[in-house]
């Protein structure tokens, strides 16, 4: 006799499960793709500890309740929302602004040969390329992405020609804003057919100390000899739970770069999930992750080298994590048995900079071919007193040091970006991170009468 088990379903979860079948007819399009993303997190629920995937980020705790999915806002909830300042203002020949989700403006002409269309207009007219989203294999089963693609409800399809070299990053802009936290679910699909040049630049802003739980995913599909770069800030409100998932299909000879540059948030987890499907492609996979308080930043990422040659893939991820804060780092290359040639190098350092902080790496690699040059490391510890001392020996305050030597740790990820105005607002935000931190320490530190 076979026992029937129940689960016992937390608050969050049952509101999630309740949530979809009384908003599905008003969902726009894929109805057979959402319902059985829908089906997996309704079978599995939120992830816990148990799930290796997730073994250092427990997301059941984190998501106690399940805030309501954010509805279109009216004219003056939108002016509300992007009267706030964006750092990558004005960085795009084309920017794209969403609130709570929603699309509600763009700015400035598309080049010749991008097109650009709303996903809520893509998903209620049939549009051509509705068939790519959820394509790649690779990330089926994630339950962040199954989140997502069942109640996506905003975003945007980018299509970008054979051939054709844009001139500046296309920036979107995502805000979430309200007297009280609101989840959303917006979805971004770039396709880059061959010999394509294109930037794609994503600011993520929370405004507040709300626990708004955004959910954000971006797949990009890159045609043969296509070069795509990727950067993404996360400045999410300090109290939100927040979730992103980047997925990248790689054609022949394909080039991608993507930064991840995090920075607030109570709760983060980025994600990224990259298939070669053609040989000879590269791609560059960094972040920058800054963490102060009680934050907790979950870095995932999963290569997989699945053509002949495999390509080359280099991952850089730096973090640094003050007062009780703790960091995760966990990353896996899959070379399968023909990607031969494959040349895969992955790279997690941490500098824990109290006694509370701490920082949980786990790196993989499964690797199914006999000729490869594959590799990686994990590293976690203090500042170099030695390298401090130097400094500080030449005048320079302590205060000073540290920060030299943090912006210098961190600059090694952010560094890859090849758009010098972009590279500069970035390193900027990481000198803010450090001042802040100063102000704090200055603060604390006891006053001698």
């Amino acid at each position: 006799m076979s026992a029937k088990i129940t689960p016992i379903r937390s608050a969050a979860e049952s509101a999630l499960i309740d949530r979809f079948p009384a908003l599905k007819a008003s969902l726009p399009g894929l109805p057979a793709l959402r319902e059985n993303a829908f089906a997996a997190f309704a079978a599995a629920g939120l992830p816990t500890r148990r799930v290796e995937a997730w073994k250092y980020t427990d997301l059941r705790a984190a998501m106690r309740e399940a805030a309501p999915l954010a509805a279109r806002p009216n004219d003056a909830e939108i002016t509300v929302a992007l009267k706030g300042h964006s750092p990558l203002a004005g960085q795009g020949v084309v920017t794209l602004s969403f609130v709570n989700g929603h699309h509600v403006a763009t700015a400035g002409a598309l080049p010749a040969g991008v097109s650009i269309t709303p996903l809520a207009k893509a998903l209620a007219g049939g549009h051509p390329l509705l068939s790519r989203i959820g394509a790649l294999k690779l990330v089926h089963g994630d339950l962040a992405l199954s989140l997502n693609t069942a109640f996506m409800t905003d975003g945007a399809i980018i299509h970008v020609a054979e051939g054709v070299t844009v001139d500046g990053p296309i920036a979107l802009r995502f805000v979430t804003s309200g007297a009280t936290a609101v989840a959303t679910a917006a979805r971004v699909l770039m396709v880059a057919e061959a010999g394509s040049h294109v930037m794609l630049v994503e600011s993520h802003e929370g405004q507040g100390a709300l626990a708004h739980q955004p959910n954000t995913a971006l797949e990009i599909i890159a045609g043969d000899k296509a070069v795509v770069s990727h950067v993404r800030l996360g400045l999410n409100s300090a109290g939100a739970v927040a979730l992103s998932t980047l997925t990248a299909d790689l054609g022949s000879e394909t080039s991608l770069t993507s930064v991840n540059v995090a920075l607030q948030g109570a709760v983060t987890r980025h994600q990224a999930f990259v298939r070669f499907s053609g040989g000879d492609a590269r791609a560059q996979i960094n972040g920058a992750t800054l963490l102060s308080g009680t934050q907790h930043a979950d870095s995932t990422l999963v290569v997989e080298h699945a053509a002949e040659p495999g390509g080359e893939s280099r991952e850089l991820f730096r973090t640094i994590i003050d007062d009780e804060a703790s960091g995760v780092f966990q990353g896996k290359i899959i070379v399968q048995p023909h990607a031969q040639k494959t040349d895969g190098r992955m790279a997690s350092n941490a500098v824990l900079l109290s006694e509370s902080a701490a920082m949980y790496n786990k790196p993989e690699l499964e690797i199914f071919a006999d000729d490869v040059a594959c590799a990686h490391g994990a590293t976690c510890g203090a500042l170099d007193d030695e390298l401090l001392f130097y400094l500080m020996s030449r005048g320079i305050s302590k205060a000073e040091a540290e920060a030299l030597m943090i912006e210098s740790f961190v600059g090694a990820s952010i560094d890859f970006i090849d758009h010098e105005p972009i590279r500069e607002i970035l390193h900027a935000l990481v000198r803010d991170w450090l001042q802040a931190r100063a102000a704090r320490l200055n603060a604390e530190a006891p006053t001698v009468s």
